[in-house]
């Protein structure tokens, strides 16, 4: 069983379970969009770091969860990664390649 289906199968059971999930999905998604759009960059922690200006440890920090950015934060990541971030209330976070205008 992989972690998805863990989920899945445990929020179908537990209510308890589920009501914490769907508190924490926005952190959860921010953290996993972040990841994934430094992979699809080709960096590192230590390589976004140095282009942020900050250290290997604070980028970890960001995506552990230990730590929420700032709007200044998530407007430097956007403009270093190529994406942009989006909510709404329909969807939680969604991270996309950035659209030039």
């Amino acid at each position: 069983m992989n972690f998805d289906d863990y989920v899945s199968e445990r929020e179908a059971r537990d209510p308890a379970f589920r009501d914490a999930c769907d508190r924490l999905r926005p952190q959860f998604e921010f953290r996993k969009a972040m990841i994934g759009a430094r992979l699809a960059a080709g960096l590192t922690q230590k390589q976004l770091a140095e282009k942020m200006g900050t250290s290997q440890a604070a980028i970890a920090r960001l995506e552990s969860g230990n730590r929420l950015p700032t709007v200044d934060t998530l407007y430097r990541l956007a403009q270093i990664l190529g994406v942009d971030f989006t909510i709404t209330p329909q969807e939680p976070l969604t991270v996309r390649p950035h659209q030039a205008a």
